[in-house]
């Protein structure tokens, strides 16, 4: 099950499909700068309400009001690798994880020092 499910067709498929997601939901809400950084098409000056916490990344985009220092991009790259790998599962599998970053393991494994959570 998890060949089929994860790095595999089936997850590039939800990794694009969230990607999508994320470009339409970026251009209805930004207002800031829009570029590509660490592999990602990042999305400034979306609204508060639109995005998690500091910002958030879907499949290759990372939706923030100005959340961009090197370091979140750096830690928001990984959950575009975590994306990637996973595809349409990951959100399900980042759920189960829970709300607390300290013990997130898709936050530990980006980094929760680089991710801001940690000072």
């Amino acid at each position: 099950m998890r060949r089929i499910l994860f790095d595999s067709p089936i997850s590039r498929a939800g990794y694009l499909y969230a990607t999508l997601v994320g470009i339409v939901w970026g251009s209805i809400w930004s207002t800031g700068k829009v570029e590509r950084r660490n592999g990602m098409i990042v999305f400034r000056g979306m609204p508060k309400w639109s995005f998690g916490r500091g910002g958030s990344c879907v499949g290759g985009c990372y939706l923030t009001h100005q959340n961009v220092s090197a370091d979140v991009l750096e830690h928001e790259a990984v959950h575009k690798l975590q994306w990637q790998r996973y595809g349409m599962v990951f959100p399900l599998l980042y759920l189960l994880a829970g709300r607390n970053p300290l013990k997130n393991r898709w936050e530990i494994e980006a980094g929760l020092e680089k991710g801001g959570y940690l000072r």
